[in-house]
């Protein structure tokens, strides 16, 4: 979990939807909509408010990862999850994500897609990220 709570509770602590929302930057009803959404997102409930464990919360950055910055539907990334899809890659020099297709590509069919076709794409992502700093 990459998630800094500045709280004074324990890394291993249970976090409120409050807690959660502020930290990740992420409206409580969208979490509580991704908790219908995402079956293996099921914080504990007692008194009514939810209580989200380490790995509740890791999950949710996997899932703001998928949809929010990667670009998935909510339907992509139930079956990225399912499928085992979200193994964080190292970020990039540039500090932006890594190139996902790319990385794809290269790891399944290296030897069908032309060095060049890699470089002009690499190249490309260059100039966005240049454009968005």
């Amino acid at each position: 979990m990459t998630a800094k709570f500045n709280d004074g509770k324990d890394d291993g602590a249970l976090r409120t939807i409050g807690e959660v929302s502020l930290v990740l930057g992420i409206k409580t009803h969208v979490l509580r909509y991704w908790e219908q959404q995402f079956p293996a997102l099921q914080p504990l409930k007692r008194s009514g408010r939810r209580y989200y464990r380490t790995e509740d919360v890791g999950l949710l950055e996997i899932i703001d990862q998928l949809v929010n910055r990667d670009g998935y539907t909510l339907k992509g990334a139930q079956q990225a999850l399912k499928d085992g899809k979200t193994v964080a890659a190292p970020v990039a020099s540039s500090g932006l994500a890594p190139e996902p297709m790319v990385a794809r590509l290269t790891t399944d069919t290296l030897d069908e897609v032309p060095a060049d076709v890699i470089a002009q794409l690499r190249a490309i992502r260059a100039q966005l990220a240049a454009a968005l700093t």
